[in-house]
């Protein structure tokens, strides 16, 4: 019996792969300098393979058209809005994804978010490469205290209730807007209070959003939301880059409608915008959520289980179509 063929596109920790590799053929795709370079020699191969294991490149409907033997596709992460679900499911093609994996590490990295951005570390940090010791007597040299204060969390799910945790231990109160209210259960646990998303914007002093990218979350956060905010509030974004309309934050930064931001991604990555590089108050990192040394073996497992399970029992551990 032929061995099934996987193409894995992506920075896959090889050692995490040796359980696919007993049963299925497995070939790593080109990691080149020009990622329309990769897209072509992909499109150009992507025939031969009956299972993809991608990070980030595009699974459109040109790419899927292509993809003429392709029975699986597994996103290396728990965002697949890179990958055309529903032309991928007329085409009779199993998607999955790896909610597991990145829960705590994402959540660890919002929550630093959260402690830097109030305790200005950005702002010292750059003072001192420049030279300058702040006088931490002044006023406005001063951070916030985290205790007693608000956290607005837009996207209840796995990860934003695990930043709840940690907003809770640390004595803040929790108030949540999701699609879904959740389990009482759940909510009683974290002392979490379901509001409307105007309630959040007006009460929160910190707002992490962990809101998957659909047509109806895109710029969820617009200058309608920013003008409802405090201006001592700080925005936290480690999901998607198109939550945020880019013009609305950029000026509500500017004018002091918010205090700052702390930004994992962006709506044009690798770039974001030059405006937010100039400003003391926005603390950047490059899509690091799930940027740790277990966490990135993790992932690798759990993108590569879906594509074992479904070759060995035929059902992908983590499906959503």
């Amino acid at each position: 019996m032929n061995k099934a063929k996987v193409l894995v596109l992506g920075g896959l920790r090889d050692e995490a792969l040796t359980d696919l590799k007993n049963i299925c053929q497995v070939d790593i795709g080109p990691v080149g300098h020009r990622p329309e370079d990769d897209r072509e020699w992909v499109l150009d191969h992507i025939a031969e393979y009956d299972g993809v294991i991608v990070a980030k490149m595009a699974f459109d409907r040109e790419m899927i058209d292509a993809a003429k033997n392709l029975k699986i596709i597994s996103t290396y992460g728990v965002g697949f809005d890179h990958v055309d679900v529903e032309y991928a499911k007329e085409k009779g093609i199993v998607v999955s994804n790896c909610p597991k994996s990145v829960l705590r590490p994402t959540a660890e990295l919002a929550w630093t978010m959260i402690m830097a951005s109030a305790r200005r570390l950005h702002y010292y940090d750059h003072a001192l490469r420049e030279g300058v010791f702040l006088n931490a007597d002044e006023y406005d040299n001063q951070g916030y205290s985290i205790e007693g204060k608000t956290l607005g969390i837009v996207g209840m799910g796995r990860i934003g209730q695990q930043v709840a945790r940690f907003a809770k231990a640390f004595g803040m109160t929790i108030i949540y807007h999701n699609r879904h209210q959740v389990d009482d259960q759940i909510a009683t646990e974290l002392d979490a209070k379901y509001v409307d998303l105007d309630t959040l914007a007006k009460e929160a002093d910190f707002v992490s959003l962990h809101t998957p990218a659909t047509a109806e979350t895109y710029h969820l956060v617009n200058s309608d939301f920013l003008k409802k905010m405090k201006d001592t509030a700080f925005l936290i974004n480690v999901a998607r880059g198109s939550l945020i309309d880019g013009d609305a934050l950029i000026a509500a930064l500017k004018n002091g409608s918010i205090a700052g931001a702390a930004l994992d991604v962006f709506e044009n990555e690798p770039h974001p915008r030059p405006e937010l590089v100039e400003m003391d108050n926005v603390i950047m990192t490059p899509h690091v959520g799930s940027a740790t040394h277990i966490a990135r073996f993790n992932l690798s497992k759990e993108a590569a289980n879906n594509v074992l399970s479904f070759f060995k029992d035929g059902q992908a551990i983590n499906q959503i179509n």
